[in-house]
């Protein structure tokens, strides 16, 4: 069985990586959950295997053997090979290092496809440079239907204020625009957008949104949180072919960095069922743990199906999405006090908080997973509450309520998360985005809680790691050295930002492997290197546990197997 990790990594406490009764795996010279009826269609060896359990098996096993799309043996290559099956597939790894699949534990998919499918905004450095993409790209595609874009921060801009409509009205024309911030919390819409949307100055603010306006209260084409739903509700959604190649596209692009999995951060009931049927015709691409959206016409068919996962686990639904507030960039972040830099401001309550008990107290009742996005401290803690409370009435034995984000917590609140079993979804590159001007919007001592890894670990929390793509890349590598150095790629600022809260590589690793297998109920089919354990394995030119940081920047991926089969390179 493999081994209790709270006491093995303990202060860490990385308790997710509980017993899963799986066999563990073996030294070089035993053959691991081999049976003897049994043949490998795939064997991997000469190579490096972490395989993730604690400790790591001595002498370092060096192959991995695979059958049914299941690990048979983990050992030394001998062994390994002795159990290929006649016709089976060897690969030789020339010493690369095999990890589980990364395990990106709050992403969107569609979000991810559709962005690659539209204008990518990210590096732009003023509206200008937004302009001019927007330009280019109707140059290439001309037409009549809506520009969509995304991936903007006016925070890299050298005068970091929103633009006005008027400066993409002069390029778009007659043709409807929105292009969405960074964090999809904010969104800059062109004059003919707001007008299908019906948006004037006398529409009043939506509840857990923003118009923003000028001084003679017309909209600016700024839009905070709820208000960008005013826009999107009148773009014509996609057709079902459209759907599929996005999401073929999303996957396709994780697949490439080493990503198998991804928690599906709210999903439409319409966008399930694309995928249900996607999974059932072997064309999802990678392992989907969803959360469903919290809008009624999702909700009301999710409860009545009640959560379920196909038999290949391809797909899993089971969770349920909510928004306690919005993002810190666009400051629409839940804070305890004021904005340091928009005094006056404390954020915004997207959801009410009636609604919210009820959607915890309905769902969590049917069996299904509840995660609630909360960035800042007063969201957080509005989370937290409403946890201890219906948690308290349902009192259910291993719900694994998650809290997505968990970016500014007041210290007093960090212990609560390990003692209600709150697990944080976290993600390291947020924080190397946010440093530059998190101070700004906070001050210096609210950071005390900021990104806070490394406490909420020592407190006894279970974490996971993610990216929340398209917010930020795809790329675990990147986020693995963000998590151990808390440093741009250009290694500034020189030691870290408040470098006491990051984390060594092989938790790093856990963190985005394992972690993201706890939080999705499957520690014991992923996550691990070992025997009975699902083949979602990445092959890389390095150990992403135990090299410098730096080298992470550079380490390349070069086999992605999704239940044993290649999955990238695509073979030809």
């Amino acid at each position: 069985m493999p081994r209790d990790l709270t006491r093995a990594l303990a202060p860490m406490s990385l308790a997710f990586l509980l017993s899963s009764g799986a066999a563990t795996c073996a030294g070089a010279s035993e053959v691991a959950g081999a049976s003897e009826d049994i043949r490998a269609d795939l064997v991997l060896h000469h190579g490096h295997v972490l395989t993730m359990n604690e400790p790591e098996p001595s002498p370092a096993p060096t192959a991995v053997a695979v059958a049914g799309g299941r690990i048979l043996f983990v050992g030394d290559d001998r062994a390994a090979l002795a159990l290929a099956a006649d016709g089976a597939r060897v690969i030789d790894l020339e010493g690369g290092t095999v990890i589980p699949g990364f395990i990106d534990s709050h992403c969107h998919l569609y979000g991810l496809g559709k962005m690659l499918a539209e204008i990518d905004l990210r590096g732009t450095t003023s509206p200008a440079d937004i302009i001019e993409r927007v330009r280019v790209e109707l140059a290439a595609s001309p037409g009549d239907g809506w520009i969509e874009g995304r991936n903007w921060d006016q925070n890299d801009w050298a005068v970091k204020e929103y633009p006005h409509h008027s400066l993409l009205d002069a390029v778009t024309g007659a043709r409807p625009a929105l292009l969405r911030r960074v964090d999809g919390h904010a969104a800059w819409a062109n004059a003919e957008a707001l007008r299908l949307a019906g948006i004037t100055a006398a529409t009043p603010e939506p509840e857990g949104g923003l118009i923003v306006r000028d001084a003679g209260g017309e909209p600016t084409g700024i839009l905070v949180d709820n208000a960008v739903s005013l826009v999107t509700a009148v773009i014509p959604e996609a057709s079902e072919s459209e759907v599929r190649r996005r999401l073929e596209l999303a996957a396709a692009h994780c697949l490439e960095r080493g990503v198998t999995g991804v928690h599906d951060a709210g999903i439409s009931w319409e966008r399930a069922q694309v995928m249900r049927a996607m999974a059932a015709e072997g064309q999802l691409g990678v392992r989907v743990y969803g959360m469903y959206d919290d809008d009624p016409a999702t909700l009301a068919p999710a409860l009545a199906a009640g959560p379920g996962a196909t038999e290949d686990g391809m797909l899993t639904l089971r969770a349920v999405k909510l928004y306690a507030d919005g993002a810190l960039g666009s400051r629409g972040a839940l804070l305890l006090s004021d904005y340091s830099d928009q005094p006056g401001n404390r954020g915004l309550a997207v959801t009410g908080e009636g609604h919210l008990r009820e959607v915890m107290r309905t769902f969590g009742s049917a069996g299904f997973q509840v995660c609630t996005h909360a960035i800042g401290d007063a969201g957080n803690r509005r989370v937290l509450d409403l946890y201890e409370e219906v948690l308290g009435e349902l009192k259910l034995p291993d719900a694994r309520w998650r809290v997505e984000h968990a970016q500014i917590l007041d210290p007093a609140d960090l212990p609560r998360f390990a003692k209600l079993g709150v697990i944080a979804a976290m993600q390291p590159v947020h924080c190397t985005s946010d440093m530059d001007w998190a101070d700004e919007r906070l001050g210096e001592e609210r950071l005390a809680g900021a990104y806070a890894w490394q406490s909420l670990l020592r407190s006894g929390a279970h974490l996971c790691y993610g990216t929340d793509f398209p917010v930020e890349k795809v790329e675990p590598l990147e986020g693995l050295y963000a998590a151990r150095t808390r440093m741009h790629p250009d290694g500034t600022p020189i030691g870290g930002w408040r470098p006491e809260e990051a984390v060594d590589g092989r938790t790093a690793l856990l963190l985005y492997a394992a972690g993201g297998a706890w939080a999705a109920f499957q520690e014991a089919e992923l996550g691990q290197v070992a025997p009975g354990y699902r083949a979602d394995l990445v092959v890389l030119d390095g150990d992403p546990a135990a090299c410098a940081a730096a080298d992470l920047l550079t380490m390349g991926v070069r086999v992605t197997l999704l239940g044993g089969r290649q999955v990238w390179p695509v073979k030809r």
